[in-house]
């Protein structure tokens, strides 16, 4: 092999990285939902395509991280700080202090459409996700922060029945049936069927109503901390993988994709429910990626700061030395106590038996001769 084959390896080998990385680059994207009436997302179009549409993973957690209503990291550098400025609100002293975050796996940014929440949410913040696969939002402390994960498994509190009750509720809930097969209309008119007998239409529906159930529960302890004195920061969040289980099950066609419309419906009515309960008072951020989970694992995840407790305590000493300093301790206290009370006997009897014209306050202002 000569010199020219070499470079055209070393050629072959940096384009099919390059091509890999703007793949995993553009398989990611975060959208950030704000259907409050007074913003704490930047109003942008969903279809800016500047050369600013960009985010990496640590400008998210930070973004998170100020909704909160914590800091950012120190080590932020200047050009994310001025991504942040682009994304958030400019009011630092007005933050929802709540932020509901759901990663969904195996949805490809197309078809997880950002205007179809912008119309039912009320404003979408859209952006593509580059740079590093994973990244940790390091929170102060579990007393200053209420953490309520969204993808509790169903099966840990219910049995079979409970289940088929559960997603009948929540067929209903979505205008449609469970009679044999789970029926539901879709906004675009077609109707998603899906048979629970198989298994990945099963984990999907039941993906579902998890969700569905998580959400209420944290709409549930949020009522019960704003009625409390504590007002800690609250973190919802979660993965969706049932879209991707379909997809492997029956690939890229017309199941998934409306079983992807569903889950839009879906994610619109539940913000729209933590919306009503939070008074407008949370954030809700999406983060897409089409990679599988089982490649890459969690991309977003939560840590606490530890804190160390410095307490000023005693040195313990022996029986026989506390016993000594206990005794020192009660003789002084008599000793100051009785030259108090005997001081103070004192002064009220030379008060009482004092001339009038030797008080100051009385004659401050008389000369006398």
């Amino acid at each position: 092999m000569d010199f020219r084959d070499v470079v055209k390896l070393n050629l072959l080998f940096l384009m099919s990285f390059l091509c890999l990385q703007a793949r995993v680059e553009s398989s990611r994207s975060v959208f950030f939902l704000d259907g409050s009436p007074q913003r704490y997302i930047r109003n942008r179009p969903v279809d800016a395509a500047d050369d600013t549409n960009s985010m990496s993973l640590y400008e998210v957690v930070a973004a998170i991280s100020v909704l909160l209503g914590f800091a950012p990291p120190s080590s932020l550098p200047a050009d994310s700080s001025y991504k942040l400025n682009e994304v958030l609100a400019p009011n630092p002293f007005d933050r929802p202090h709540a932020v509901m975050i759901l990663e969904v796996r195996g949805v490809e940014e197309q078809l997880l459409s950002a205007d179809y929440l912008n119309t039912q949410v009320g404003s979408v913040f859209k952006s593509r996700v580059i740079g590093s696969s994973k990244a940790e939002i390091p929170l102060p402390g579990e007393d200053e922060v209420s953490v309520v994960p969204l993808d509790e498994p169903l099966n840990v509190e219910c049995n079979a029945a409970c289940v088929d009750k559960e997603i009948s509720n929540l067929a209903h809930w979505l205008g449609g049936s469970l009679d044999g097969e789970l029926s539901v209309p879709l906004p675009s008119g077609n109707t998603l069927k899906l048979d629970l007998l198989k298994k990945a239409d099963l984990y999907y529906a039941s993906s579902l109503v998890s969700l569905f159930r998580s959400i209420k529960k944290a709409a549930e302890i949020h009522e019960d901390l704003a009625g409390s004195s504590m007002s800690p920061a609250e973190l919802l969040i979660g993965h969706f993988t049932g879209v991707e289980v379909l997809e492997e099950e029956y690939g890229p066609g017309d199941i998934t994709q409306h079983a992807v419309e569903l889950f839009q419906t879906i994610l619109a009515k539940l913000f729209d429910l933590l919306q009503t309960s939070y008074k407008g008072k949370i954030v809700g951020v999406i983060v897409s990626n089409e990679e599988p989970s089982s490649h890459s694992g969690a991309m977003l995840d939560v840590t606490f700061s530890a804190r160390v407790s410095r307490w000023l305590k005693e040195v313990q000493a022996t029986n026989e030395t506390s016993s000594e300093v206990l005794l020192v301790r009660r003789s002084l206290a008599w000793i100051t106590g009785v030259i108090l009370l005997v001081s103070t006997i004192i002064g009220v009897y030379l008060l009482l038996n004092m001339p009038l014209t030797r008080d100051t306050l009385l004659y401050s202002n008389v000369k006398l001769d």
